[in-house]
């Protein structure tokens, strides 16, 4: 009888996961769309890709832009050359 028993056990434990095995009830499918919903969709379609051509350009981030100027920097001035006066080398004579 105790055999009898551990048998059934084991069946019943063993057949849980056999449970898992089996596929899910398919998910409800919606309704075929009539001509109107179609047209409305495109319509709708239509006006968006519009909107979204009326959107100004962007132009490319610059997060440095206000560190440094625009412009090339301009050449410093050169500084003036100091006259040169003669000197003369050699000796002196009195």
């Amino acid at each position: 009888m105790r055999v009898l028993r551990a048998a059934a056990a084991t069946a019943v434990l063993l057949a849980g996961p056999a449970y898992a095995q089996i596929a899910a009830p398919a998910a409800p499918t919606d309704p075929p769309k009539s001509a109107t919903q179609i047209d409305l969709e495109k319509s709708t379609d239509r006006a968006y890709k519009n909107s979204l051509g009326n959107i100004p350009d962007k132009p490319p981030a610059d997060p440095w832009g206000g560190a440094r100027t625009m412009d090339a920097p301009k050449p410093a001035p050169a500084p003036p050359q100091a006259k040169r006066t003669k000197t003369r080398t050699g000796s002196a004579t009195n």
